[in-house]
């Protein structure tokens, strides 16, 4: 492993990139007293890219971002509500959501184009308009540079979430300090392709809309489609970046000598991000991570690392503290990849529990005291080929059967 290219920015946020600003406020769309309408704001036109789900019933505000992405590659602001995920809500959902995007449009003073919108929350209820439209008249206001308007604006993208999520990091371009910033959002409905959830990342590099598209789908799938909760895929998952340029670094290419530095910054973003997303699971008390070495290839050892990390009966396992490896193998063996089924090892933490296939004395109680605790590791190697991976996940609880039972009531 090279020396890391970044430095971690404490306390950092989306507004700390040169020329954001954000925000957020309650306009009433939830019950609580909780943000859910807030924008991020950026002073110049920001080469900008996004990822969507791959749910085939995509929200109306999916759209509508994609088409404002595609009439110039460029955004000055994104606007986002929670609270109703304005999905499956039809013509007048369709209405809504341009109907945001104009109005954020004229309250920000930008092009109707620059802007993206984003929406979570339940799904198949009509947004109340006349309360977001409110809310959007107010916004301006509450626009903020410092780290009060990137938490402002994180509390108002939350549904079912405990904690806001935000990472930050600054590496070196040009002797520049370039800055890469993140928030997201997600608890439930969270698999791969692409991880059921909304994410905004932030920069001040300066790097062209078609080469950070690029960049953006390959941190994506070693992040966020990297995790799993539930195995839900939702309506609304997205990925928006938007880059100011404002650091002044002559713009990044793939030969650009320190490209590699801000891929290595804006993974390590989007990898924390997603960290926090699988920790924050609904009902959840622990995040699993799961590594597979020694796999045929890379791509085997993501569909082997999803499928412990996803299965309902690993997952009960972690919860319970309970050490059995029959169902983290049974996992490996069915998620169709090729495996040598002789050559298997398995750790849960430093705790070897199977080599070469075949099962090895441990320290129960060792194991307990082990799966008690906060982040359980889950280390399988296939002892095959080169091929690696990393995925992350919770455990499933009672707490996420109630949760969900009455998300809509």
């Amino acid at each position: 492993m090279g020396k890391q290219s970044y430095t971690i920015v404490e306390g950092g946020g989306v507004t700390t990139p040169k020329g954001f600003k954000a925000g957020g406020l309650h306009c009433g769309l939830k019950k609580t007293e909780r943000h859910d309408l807030g924008v991020i704001l950026c002073e110049v036109p920001a080469a900008a890219a996004a990822v969507y789900t791959t749910n085939l019933f995509q929200a109306a505000p999916l759209q509508v971002t994609r088409e404002a992405l595609g009439a110039g590659g460029v955004l000055r602001a994104v606007i986002v509500n929670s609270g109703n995920a304005n999905a499956c809500t039809g013509a007048q959902g369709d209405a809504d959501a341009r109907a945001m995007q104009s109005n954020a449009a004229e309250a920000l003073d930008v092009s109707k184009d620059e802007v993206a919108v984003a929406s979570t929350g339940v799904i198949g209820e009509l947004l109340k308009m006349d309360r977001v439209n409110a809310g959007i008249e107010k916004l301006p206001g509450k626009l903020r540079s410092d780290l009060q308007g990137s938490d402002d604006f994180c509390q108002a993208i939350l549904t079912t979430d405990l904690v806001k999520k935000t990472s930050c990091v600054a590496v070196e371009i040009d002797g520049r300090q370039v800055t890469i910033a993140g928030a997201a959002k997600g608890s439930g409905m969270i698999h791969p392709n692409m991880a059921t959830m909304l994410g905004f990342v932030t920069t001040d590099a300066k790097i062209g809309s078609g080469l950070l598209q690029e960049v953006l789908r390959e941190v994506t799938n070693l992040s966020f489609n990297m995790i799993t909760v539930d195995g839900d895929t939702s309506t609304n998952d997205m990925l928006v970046a938007m880059a100011s340029g404002l650091a002044d670094n002559s713009e990044l290419t793939r030969s650009h000598p320190d490209f590699a530095a801000f891929v290595d910054g804006l993974r390590h973003v989007c990898t924390e991000l997603a960290k926090a997303i699988a920790r924050d699971g609904e009902g959840a008390t622990k995040l699993i991570e799961t590594t597979v070495v020694g796999a045929d290839s890379d791509e085997a050892a993501q569909a082997i690392a999803k499928t412990i990390i996803g299965s309902s009966l690993v997952k009960s396992a972690v919860y319970g503290a309970d050490a059995n490896w029959g169902r983290i193998i049974a996992a490996v063996g069915r998620a169709g990849q090729p495996v040598n089924v002789g050559t298997v090892d398995i750790r849960l933490g430093d705790i070897l529990v199977l080599e070469q296939s075949r099962p090895i004395p441990f320290d129960e109680e060792i194991a307990l005291e082990y799966l008690k605790g906060d982040t359980v590791a889950i280390h399988v190697n296939l002892n095959m080929g080169s091929g690696q991976a990393t995925a992350w996940g919770c455990d499933l609880t009672y707490d996420y059967v109630r949760i969900n039972a009455a998300y809509r009531t």
